[in-house]
Order: structure tokens, then C-alpha cells, then sequence
């Protein structure tokens, strides 16, 4: 396992600092090459080639985010992700080596922000880490500026100042993505909000080869507050059902 010393001070990471990203990864290969891109970009960098190590990395080192495969010796990249996020909270980006939506969606149920299919471009992978990191800045900064009042609409309630939902007074656990997901989506009740558009607004990513992401990020989002509340519009893309005036 590779560590590159720094001075952090194991909280996370003051805009202009820089981050900590921590890749776990079995193939040597897949690591060097994300290792080089992210160093390229200006990260801190340590890898892990197997559960247990990604563990005590990740609480010894504190990184500001994870790069995370789901096939892992030791135990899976899904425990490390239960273990790791139930620690503290870490932007996860979850890499799979197979198109399977049911590891997708698993992912993201165990706290995985946003996941990427091999093969993929180092481009694309540099940019959602860069992204993720923004909406972790943005986080922080609606925490200490929030928005006044909560959202009800019908049964679902949305309290911007403490980032909670609650579905008939019930505590629904969103991860940070699902909860500014179903914002961007609750913004305009019943309006239809493309795929391209959603993308763009929750995770300022502009490449159409992204909506993927959108749709499983939808699928697990309606496992927590209903499948009835979002409705899609095939060949466009998604709305928020609320009950009628």
C-alpha cells in the first residue's frame, strides 16, 4: 500500500487544500494509471489492494474520497463501503467491472455517491472525483447557510437546513446525492426534468454517457420514498409527483 505524507489534519479538506484521495483497487495495472491521473491533477493519493487494507486506510489516513471496486480480495468493496461510511462519511465512487444495475443499485444503497463501468476513460473518472468534491463543498456550505423553512408536499416532507427527509413523519436515509437529486427534482413539483438536465444540475456533468448514473440514482431514490412519487416520461426523463392543489 502506497502513502504520500501530508500535513492533513484528519478533518476534511478547506476548499484549495489538497484532497485526499484514497484507490482501492486489486489490479495494478487499473491502480497506477488512476494513481498517475489523480497525482496528474493535483490529489494526494494512497492505494489499497484489498478490503481489510482499504479499512484501516481509510480510518488512518481520513481521505477526503474513495475510488472503490466492488471486486475486492478479503471482503468486497460493498463492506468496505458499510464499514467505511459507517465510521464517518465519505464521497464513495464505486467502480464495477460489470454493466449489472443490481450492483449498481446495491452500491448506492450501501452509500456509494456514483459509480463507473470498466472500461472507462481516466478523463471521465478525473471528473467525477472533481465533482463529487464540489458537491461535498457545496454540503458544507449549505450547512452553515441553509435555507429557511421545509418543503411538504403531501406526505413528503424536505428540511433543506438539516438535509433530512421524512415520508409520513417517518426519517428516510438519503445519501448526499439522493437527497440534492430529489431537491433538484422537488425545485419544480410535476415539471419534467430530462436525464441531460439532471445531470447537469446534481452532478454538473454534461456528457450524455452520464444518464446512466441518473437512472440508478432515480431506481434507488424511489426505494426510499416511493416508487409512486417519481414519475418518469419515457424518452425524457423524470418528474416529482405531488398531490393535486
Amino acid at each position: 500500500m502506497e502513502q504520500t505524507h501530508t500535513t492533513h489534519n484528519g478533518v476534511a479538506a478547506t476548499p484549495g487544500a489538497q484532497r485526499r484521495v484514497l484507490v482501492v483497487e486489486d489490479d495494478a495495472t487499473i491502480v497506477d494509471a488512476i494513481s498517475a491521473r489523480l497525482r496528474a491533477e493535483g490529489f494526494l493519493v494512497q492505494t489499497a489492494l484489498d478490503g481489510p487494507a482499504a479499512v484501516d486506510a481509510a480510518e488512518a489516513w481520513q481521505p477526503d474520497l474513495m475510488v472503490l471496486d466492488i471486486m475486492l480480495p478479503g471482503f468486497d468493496g460493498l463492506e468496505v463501503c458499510r464499514r467505511v461510511q459507517a465510521a464517518r462519511p465519505v464521497p464513495v465512487l464505486m467502480l464495477t467491472a460489470r454493466d449489472d444495475e443490481t450492483d449498481m443499485l446495491v452500491g448506492l444503497g450501501v452509500g456509494a455517491d456514483d459509480y463507473m463501468t470498466k472500461p472507462f476513460s481516466m478523463r471521465e473518472l478525473a471528473a467525477r472525483v472533481h465533482v463529487l468534491l464540489r458537491r461535498v463543498e457545496r454540503a458544507a456550505l449549505a450547512a452553515v447557510t441553509p435555507r429557511s423553512g421545509i418543503l411538504r408536499l403531501g406526505e413528503l416532507e424536505i428540511d433543506h437546513a438539516q438535509r433530512r427527509v421524512r415520508v409520513r413523519a417517518d426519517d428516510v436515509h438519503l445519501t448526499p446525492t439522493e437527497f440534492d437529486l430529489l431537491v433538484c427534482l422537488a425545485n419544480t413539483p410535476r415539471a419534467v426534468l430530462s436525464r441531460e438536465q439532471l445531470l447537469a444540475e446534481v452532478w454538473d456533468w454534461a456528457d450524455a454517457s452520464g444518464t446512466r448514473t441518473v437512472d440508478s440514482h432515480i431506481k434507488a431514490l424511489r426505494r426510499k420514498i416511493g416508487a409512486e412519487r417519481i414519475r418518469t416520461v419515457h424518452g425524457v426523463g423524470y418528474a416529482l409527483e405531488t398531490p393535486a392543489p
